[in-house]
């Protein structure tokens, strides 16, 4: 562009390009991204449906997708999915087995509120 010549020869064609340059520095923002990812007071179901597009973006897989998965869930939930004698191996045993947990506990809040009150 300094010299006059134009490069490209359409805008679409520009924008492509210029995607195509970036896209290393895409895949870091969705890295950092997953990696601040946390459930908070979400349920896990709601947690694990953003967790599972931000994975996606990221490319992650793996035993890193599982300890990011880990790493952003509920403390209790997590220390329970930890003491289990079996220990899971995939994402998805680790998502099935999150929410009937995340369920679970969610039930015993409810019920002794209920006892409370």
């Amino acid at each position: 562009m300094e010299t006059g010549e134009i490069e490209y020869k359409s805008v679409g064609e520009f924008l492509a390009g210029l995607k195509k340059e970036f896209r290393g520095d895409e895949k870091a923002v969705k890295v950092a991204e997953l990696k601040k990812l946390e459930q908070e007071g979400r349920t896990m179901e709601e947690f694990m449906q953003e967790f599972k597009k931000m994975a996606r973006e990221s490319e992650y897989e793996g035993r890193l997708l599982i300890e990011e998965f880990k790493r952003g869930m509920n403390r209790t939930i997590r220390r329970k999915l930890m003491e289990v004698e079996n220990q899971l191996d995939s994402i998805k045993q680790w998502f099935r087995r999150a929410m009937v947990l995340d369920q679970n506990w969610r039930e015993s809040k409810r019920k002794k509120e209920r006892l409370k009150g």
